[in-house]
């Protein structure tokens, strides 16, 4: 092969590089032997470039193909496998952490040893050792970093020692052995050694990239090349350049020249190349803005296959591109979606459900995600932590849970699940466990019993290891986490083979992931409970399940790093770069816990931004495809957002060339990306406009209820339609998933304290010193009994001791004056031609020594105002007319001395409120004026009708449908259930 021209080549960013490669093979190969292909050796960077390469070969015809490599195999690949190397760090680190354990603040040693991993990979890579670490002068940085370093230098010299373990390593070591070799014109290669799509962004692979650009029968072809930088941009692409996209390409220039045209005129649009590459130049780049701009021509004609979307939310962006992505399947057009934010292609892929259209998403879904992973995940944070309630019935509910009996069995577990799901947010307890369990399922009938004897048994396992928050060897753990899912998969006597634990692809890729760690476990460190959990999460979160449906064959979801060879492939078509706000792409970088970035430029390590300049190379590739739609979300949900610097630079750029149609250029991409915005708002109104919901009265059919307690008044009062909802339709607002200790359950246990107080009171009284002592001795074993938090059993009872002093004084003078007669007892009274009774359970009634009674009610909050009495807050003077009738058996008809509130906290009086001759009957009477017109049907019960604030919720605001309606809309009663409705 005489012929043959060695050295470096390139493609324009824009061009298929897969095919132009092939092609330009071809071309090289066309005078030679078919045979004779099979003596090339093609080296690409990754297995997704190695497929289109071989793609690309294919579809040009029948020939022989060459050998296809890839650059990171020239070593054969690591010796020992990465997860035993991680674990063999994290326990060094474990060890550090033990001696100095601000040596790393916030994470946990299985995310410190993955970065540490990381760092000696890219140590290896750049043909690094452990000495080249002791060219780091410590003193120049804080003594944070000096601790770090001096870590850093014992792991590196144990992780770095030979012989070469890792992947990278090995790699290094090939490269060299063969850049060596060639060099002395030693085993050379028999045929043409090509390397295809690399950028040569770490030192082996740039080392690799030399030597066979410098063999006779060698030729490196780089995607993505900028011709139109001039040679002043090239050098000054230094090391402190790294965030620029042609920055990895700048040694190779200096060292071979310009690259050649692999295969000329590839690029489908060298006048937008021309624009992206002067918004890309480094800083500062006004005056070369200034200076070049002019030269650009007219921009409109560079940018007229190019659109700007740019929505106020990223639902709206989603649907957009939605909608692109469709008429792009209308047309039979392919499209690509690029977009390193995954929660975006999630929405997009949501969206394009509606239409039946699968995209091919090559990221496919996270193992953490997928049914199995998640599963496992669920069980592994159950370690280390309290079980609630929540955290149960995600167990319960998720569905992998006993699936080992069938899909009838897994219907019976689902309305058991839901049954102890409403026991337990009505009656507790918060933290369940086998004991309270196993009494509920002596309480059950023959079919539920069985299953709540198995959960009570899942129970005793899972709460010692809940309790258990020393770390614990790792195979224990494994043990332990595998044995419990295994269980819960299985169901009560269930086979767990049969479950979906390790079912489908998820639950084969699970069960792998678990196998892995198991054979590694020994060389672990003792796990905590949370380290493992973090660990479990790693591990999962490096596989992906590939859905197993058919996808469009017309519809591609790549991410950045593909953009290389698939956004500019022959069958990519339209391109859509999503998601292109800072953060997102490009993404935000880690911070480093070991090395500062003058840390790392001194011991010659390159720095974090190389990462922003590879995703500036895939951005500026991308964008150069035929025909491309830009998209971004004004606002996520938390903040506005930045613009990717990229897409600012080309703003800005676009701005400020008046003279070149920039601005117009600017608004007619805008406009085009509006119209796919609007498309979506249009597509988003509803093909029918319903009326808004009027103000709900509804008149029930008489008598529309039977009972009411005195508390209920006020909502009768202020919020009929709350009674109509809870009394009539006999809806409840379901208790919450997760108890916590707030104001009502906190009024609740005062109460409680009080009642045994006031029934344990001796008579006569003792003094004031014993029936502190007694307060607190009751409160100390209510709180031990009912509350379960034990940081709400600090505060409540420091809230009663508080005020022990007070309650107690003021007790001593009541009971100067009387005594309790009724504590926390029932009583009714019927209101006369009406089947109705209006009952009440009073906190305290006294019997004074004069015969008459004071009534008494316990505030935790602020007690009503006399204001508030008068107008709607009726308990107490309607408890006073119920004593005055004879509503409760142990009083007997009885005159009322007065009302009053005691405060169970705050400063801890008691509140005397008017109680004027006559005020009890009063409200009597108004009651049962006000209670006959809704039972007579003459009233309906109005939603809110007249809310103490208007920021007040209900609980039935959803029934009632506020919000359809507002306050000032006037309601109309409407009668319904009976013959007239």
């Amino acid at each position: 092969m005489a012929d043959w021209q060695n050295g470096l080549f390139a493609l324009p960013c824009g061009a298929d590089f897969a095919g132009a490669f092939a092609d330009g093979l071809i071309a090289r190969m066309r005078h030679r032997p078919p045979q004779d292909m099979a003596r090339v050796t093609v080296y690409t960077n990754s297995g997704q470039s190695l497929k289109a390469l071989r793609q690309a070969m294919l579809w040009r015809g029948p020939l022989i193909l060459p050998q296809l490599r890839l650059i990171a195999d020239l070593g054969g690949g690591a010796a020992t496998p990465p997860l035993a190397r991680r674990l063999e760090l994290g326990r060094l680190i474990d060890i550090a952490l033990r001696a100095q354990p601000d040596l790393a603040q916030g994470q946990s040693v299985p995310e410190l040893a993955a970065s540490l991993a990381a760092l000696m990979a890219e140590m290896q890579l750049e043909g690094l050792d452990a000495q080249a670490l002791d060219r780091i002068d410590a003193s120049d940085h804080a003594q944070h970093w000096g601790r770090a370093l001096a870590f850093l230098k014992i792991a590196a010299g144990y992780y770095l020692s030979d012989p070469p373990q890792d992947r990278e390593a090995r790699q290094r070591e090939a490269a060299e052995r063969l850049a060596a070799d060639w060099a002395r014109g030693e085993n050379l290669p028999e045929g043409p050694v090509l390397v295809a799509g690399s950028t040569g962004s770490h030192g082996a692979t740039r080392d690799f990239i030399r030597a066979v650009a410098r063999l006779p029968l060698g030729a490196v072809v780089l995607p993505g090349f900028d011709p139109n930088l001039p040679q002043s941009v090239w050098d000054g692409l230094d090391a402190r350049a790294e965030d620029h996209p042609q920055a990895r390409y700048a040694p190779l220039i200096a060292e071979f020249g310009p690259p050649g045209d692999w295969l000329p005129d590839q690029a489908p649009d060298p006048a937008r190349n021309r624009l992206i590459s002067l918004s890309l130049r480094p800083a500062p780049v006004t005056d070369q803005w200034i200076e070049e701009g002019p030269r650009l021509g007219p921009l409109i004609t560079a940018t007229r296959d190019l659109s700007l979307i740019e929505a106020e939310q990223p639902g709206q962006e989603a649907e957009a591109v939605a909608l692109v992505i469709r008429e792009a399947v209308e047309r039979g057009q392919p499209v690509t979606l690029i977009a390193a934010d995954r929660m975006l292609t999630r929405r997009v892929e949501s969206a394009l459900d509606r239409w039946g259209i699968i995209p091919d998403d090559s990221a496919g879904q996270p193992l953490p995600l997928a049914a199995s992973g998640l599963f496992l995940r669920h069980i592994a944070d159950l370690f280390g932590q309290p079980l609630t309630l929540d955290a149960l019935l995600v167990l319960l509910k998720h569905p992998v849970t006993a699936t080992g009996l069938g899909a009838d069995y897994r219907r019976e577990h689902n309305r058991h699940s839901r049954d102890l799901e409403l026991h337990l947010r009505k009656h507790g307890p918060a933290f369940p466990d086998g004991a309270a369990l196993r009494k509920l399922a002596d309480k059950g009938d023959e079919k539920s019993k069985p299953w709540g004897l198995w959960l009570a048994g899942m129970l005793d396992r899972i709460l010692p290891l809940a309790e258990d928050l020393a770390p614990r060897p790792l195979p224990a753990r494994l043990s332990d986490l595998r044995g419990l899912a295994e269980a819960l998969a299985a169901g009560p006597g269930g086979d767990v083979d049969a479950s979906n634990l390790w079912g489908k692809v998820s639950g084969g890729l699970a069960r792998a992931v678990m196998d892995h760690l198991a054979v590694h476990a020994a060389q672990g460190h003792d796990l905590r409970p949370g380290e493992f959990s973090d660990l479990l999460y790693a591990e999962l979160q490096r596989q992906a399940v590939r859905q197993d449906v058919a996808a469009h064959p017309l519809v591609r979801f790549r991410g950045p790093r593909e953009a290389r060879t698939e956004a500019v492939s022959a069958d990519a078509g339209l391109v859509i770069l999503a998601g292109l706000n800072e953060g997102g792409w490009p993404q935000a970088l880690a911070p480093d816990p070991w090395l500062s970035r003058p840390m790392r430029l001194a011991a010659g390590l390159t720095l974090p931004e190389r990462r922003v300049g590879l995703a500036a190379h895939d951005f500026q590739q991308a964008v150069a495809a035929r025909q491309v739609i830009l998209s971004r979300a004004r606002r996520d949900a938390e903040a506005e957002t930045i613009p990717s610097r990229w897409l600012n630079r080309l703003v800005n750029l676009l701005n400020g060339l008046p003279d070149q149609q920039g601005p117009q250029a600017l608004a007619e991409m805008r406009a085009r990306g509006r119209y796919w915005l609007d498309l979506a708002e249009l597509q988003a109104q509803p093909r029918r406009r319903l009326a808004p919901a009027r103000r709900p009265a509804p008149i029930p059919p008489a008598p529309a209820l039977r009972e009411m307690s005195v508390t209920e008044v006020r909502s009768l009062i202020r919020d009929p339609y709350a009674i109509y909802a809870s009394k009539v339709l006999g809806l409840r607002a379901l208790d919450p998933l997760r108890p916590e200790p707030d104001a009502a359950e906190r009024g609740t246990v005062l109460h409680r304290i009080m009642d045994q107080f006031l029934r344990a009171l001796p008579d006569p009284p003792d003094s004031e010193a014993e029936m502190k002592a007694r307060l607190l001795v009751i409160t100390d074993r209510v709180l031990e009994e009912d509350v379960p938090w034990p940081s709400a059993r600090l505060f409540w009872r420091a809230r009663i001791a508080g005020v022990a002093d007070r309650l107690i004084a003021d007790e001593v003078a009541r009971l100067a004056h009387g005594r309790p007669v009724v504590v926390e007892e029932y009583g009714a009274l019927a209101v006369p031609g009406m089947d109705f009774r209006l009952i009440a359970r009073p906190d305290r009634m006294d019997r004074l020594r004069d015969g008459r009674v004071h009534v008494y009610d316990y505030k935790t909050g602020t007690p009503p105002t006399d204001k508030q009495i008068a107008q709607f807050d009726k308990q107490l003077p309607l408890t006073a007319a119920m004593v005055e009738r004879g509503g409760f058996r142990d009083l007997g008809p009885a005159e009322v001395e007065g009302i009053s509130y005691i405060r169970l906290g705050g400063d801890g009086l008691t509140y005397r409120r008017e109680f004027p001759p006559g005020f009890a009957q009063d409200s009597w009477a108004g009651f049962v004026e006000l209670v006959g017109r809704y039972l007579r049907g003459e009233r309906g019960f109005t939603a809110r009708l007249a809310m103490e604030r208007t920021d007040h919720a209900s609980d039935y605001d959803h029934l009632s449908r506020h919000g359809e309606w507002d306050m000032t809309q006037i309601a109309q009663p409407e009668r319904f259930g009976d013959d007239r409705g």
